[in-house]
């Protein structure tokens, strides 16, 4: 044999090795679909799947983050374990207060009670709310979120954040390094920032150059804010102009529609203690609780007073305590399932409630936008389309070209969760997310009435009519399904 086909021999020994690994490695601690979508890399285009799987395929995290996550979560049963999973005056029922105990298993975070001061379905009143809050601030400022800019439009919080830390008001912010750098102005917003003497970080940065590098698919896709440990907000909105800072979007009207909320009460210690988290993680600083953690009198539910539980999930969380949530919310369903969602890609565990709801009689309404601007994951939540329609859901399209960006979900009118994750495979495991689950109080009410409002202006999507669709444009789905996996 001569040297070539010696090579050629080994080479070809080496593939098979490499792929009969793959089979054995590949599936641990992933679901089907994520691991179907791999092994397809690996075997049909290994020159590229491999890299990638060695880059961003690992369902672990492992290292420092993953070791402050595991702390804060011990320090937080550590704080709250003399608390009830369930506060006085809650009646949640045993089916939802399973639930309940789940979330605080895999979270650390009892529900506690926590009123509702004002649902923002427009970008300028959340952010006019934001900044009324933060010129009430007598301590401290905290901000987090995916998407920063200083334009127009947030210059109303920005501008608050400015003046609050002028008359000496401790201000710190967290943004995340991908998702903001991405838009015009990053740098001069980093030395305007600066200017103000605003404490401020990217995180998830990747910086090689500065020895700062990441597994550049995750990232931190959470949005709160709070303001002396009384007040907190969170929800979809990111803080950028609706349009995204783009002249096309507004010249044809494309803007994203968004929902969030501002909420008191002792809820507001568990949002800070995710940005705490956050906030070590990033500088080493350990916020003291005695300062920070603002302890407040427990409320009874009724009225805009909710018993809520805040819900972190992310790398940090390998047995993803959002998805799992949703899953079981759905299977509690009797009489209606509502869910916003702009990026809708659900596991088969997910999609199987919801269905079986459905088909158990439940009205199940999901609102989903028209067009997503997203095109992979736009065509990946198409592809489920058939499943939902032939069970019985109710498919609402928001009419293009706004952005419908909520993320929202009630249950039989007497739950509803509310937050920054979406019902995709980079929410349930690569993004750092934050939700609120409410009951008891107004919280319910609220979101349906957010429901009522996009119910008015969507079409409804028949099953007749979607399976008119074009061969291509199923083929086309299915495969971005498969990638989605990936992504």
């Amino acid at each position: 044999m001569d040297l070539v086909s010696l090579l050629g021999a080994l080479l070809l020994l080496t593939e098979y090795v490499v792929k009969l690994g793959a089979l054995g490695t590949v599936p641990e601690g992933r679901n089907p679909g994520s691991s179907t979508a791999w092994l397809l890399a690996i075997f049909f285009i290994p020159v590229v799947g491999l890299p990638l799987y060695w880059m961003i395929g690992s369902p672990y995290v492992r290292g420092r983050r993953h070791r402050i996550q595991e702390q804060a979560n011990q320090l937080l049963v550590e704080h709250t374990h003399t608390l009830p999973t369930v506060p006085d005056g809650a009646a949640p029922g045993p089916a939802l207060e399973s639930v309940l105990r789940m979330n605080r298993r895999l979270t650390g975070l009892p529900c506690v009670t926590g009123t509702d001061e004002g649902m923002y379905g427009e970008t300028d009143e959340a952010y006019a709310a934001m900044a009324e809050a933060v010129r009430g601030a007598r301590r401290f400022v905290h901000v987090e979120f995916y998407i920063m800019s200083w334009d127009d439009t947030t210059d109303v919080l920005f501008s608050a954040l400015v003046e609050a830390r002028a008359r000496g008001v401790e201000v710190r912010l967290l943004m995340d390094h991908i998702g903001s750098r991405a838009y015009d102005g990053f740098k001069d917003l980093q030395h305007r920032l600066t200017a103000a003497e605003i404490d401020w970080h990217l995180m998830m940065p990747i910086q090689p150059l500065r020895g700062r590098w990441r597994r550049p698919d995750l990232r931190n896709h959470r949005k709160l804010l709070v303001v002396d440990g009384e007040r907190a907000f969170l929800g979809s909105h990111n803080l950028i102009d609706p349009a995204y800072g783009s002249a096309r979007n507004a010249a044809v009207g494309r803007r994203w529609k968004d929902l969030s909320m501002q909420l008191s009460g002792d809820a507001v210690v568990a949002v800070e203690a995710v940005f705490a988290t956050d906030w070590y993680a990033e500088t080493g600083e350990r916020l003291d609780p005695d300062r920070f953690f603002a302890e407040q009198r427990p409320l009874v539910p009724g009225g805009r007073n909710n018993a809520m539980q805040v819900v972190p999930s992310g790398p940090g969380f390998p047995t993803e305590p959002n998805l799992r949530m949703f899953t079981e919310l759905a299977h509690l369903a009797t009489t209606s399932l509502s869910i916003t969602s702009p990026y809708f890609v659900p596991d088969q565990a997910l999609l199987t409630a919801i269905t079986s709801a459905a088909y158990r009689g439940v009205r199940v309404d999901l609102f989903v936008g028209e067009e997503a601007d997203q095109f992979v994951v736009g065509h990946a939540q198409r592809s489920y389309y058939t499943a939902l329609l032939e069970a019985g859901v109710r498919l609402h399209l928001y009419p293009a070209p706004l952005v419908l960006h909520s993320k929202y979900l009630t249950v039989d009118g007497v739950v509803g969760a509310i937050g920054s994750s979406n019902m995709d495979y980079r929410s349930y495991a690569l993004n750092y997310e934050v939700m609120l689950l409410g009951f008891g109080g107004d919280l319910v009410d609220r979101l349906r009435e957010s429901d009522e409002e996009y119910l008015a202006v969507s079409r409804e999507l028949t099953l007749e009519e979607w399976r008119g669709q074009p061969l291509r444009k199923r083929y086309l789905d299915n495969v971005c399904r498969l990638a989605s996996s990936l992504m």
